[in-house]
């Protein structure tokens, strides 16, 4: 793995797909993931702005949600100057650089998501990472173009790891690989429907507000594989799941 997948949500422009190729190549990263590109794929203003960085453009991968564009990934980081009043750890470019090296470094997948030019990211996306990832700009014009943000992201993922001996894995990285987000989605799922069966989340206007509490407040957790089937088979054990037999019976 080169290093972490580059997720454009909803991109608009075929030029910002472009830049952001060639700036990725610039810095050695190669996986360009886009949700929903709104003039499609594939785009000739695209292949123009990237000049020259095929080996981007060739391996680009379309999906029509971010559910699914991040569905392979562990560790996921949003890029957002915004106050979404969720309770996200936020984390500057070298202390993610360092956390997404650790998770590489020991064979795990993982990127950084990035919202369209006119919205940026819904607070249904930042739900699904695991942290927020702000550039230090001028606070009195913060706002990045989308093929800036991954310009500035994208250099700083090279100074952090270019030309360094094997990246050490510090003790406070080192862990069980983490449950991907598909993982987590379906569990989320799992839970959710139960909770609307035995009309948990009540009222209906409250719902959202409530299942957006209970995404963020397992993503902090930090969920293992291993640990998301244990609490799948803990959900369907407390719902009336097939219970053990006894040795004696």
């Amino acid at each position: 793995m080169k290093g972490p997948a580059f997720i454009l949500s909803h991109p608009q422009l075929g030029e910002n797909i472009g830049a952001a190729a060639r700036a990725m190549l610039n810095f050695g990263l190669t996986d360009l993931r886009l949700v929903k590109p709104r003039d499609g794929w594939p785009n000739r203003k695209a292949e123009a702005m990237a000049a020259g960085a095929d080996e981007v453009l060739k391996s680009v991968r379309v999906f029509a949600t971010t559910e699914e564009a991040v569905g392979d990934l562990g560790l996921v980081f949003a890029t957002t100057g915004r106050d979404r009043l969720m309770s996200k750890r936020v984390a500057t470019p070298d202390e993610a650089v360092a956390e997404l090296a650790a998770e590489l470094g020991q064979r795990h997948p993982c990127g950084i998501l990035f919202g369209a030019e006119r919205t940026g990211l819904t607070n249904e996306e930042i739900i699904l990472v695991d942290a927020i990832l702000t550039v230090p700009t001028n606070p009195d014009f913060s706002s990045l173009n989308l093929a800036q943000s991954v310009a500035v992201v994208a250099y700083e993922w090279w100074k952090g790891t270019h030309d360094k001996p094997e990246f050490k894995v510090p003790a406070k990285f080192r862990r069980a690989k983490a449950a991907n987000k598909e993982d987590l989605i379906g569990f989320f799922e799992h839970i959710e429907a139960e909770l609307d069966r035995t009309e948990f989340l009540f009222p209906a206007d409250k719902r959202a507000a409530m299942v957006q509490n209970m995404r963020n407040m397992w993503q902090r957790a930090g969920l293992t594989y291993q640990e998301v089937q244990t609490l799948r088979g803990m959900v369907r054990a407390l719902t009336g799941g097939k219970k053990r037999k006894k040795k004696d019976e």
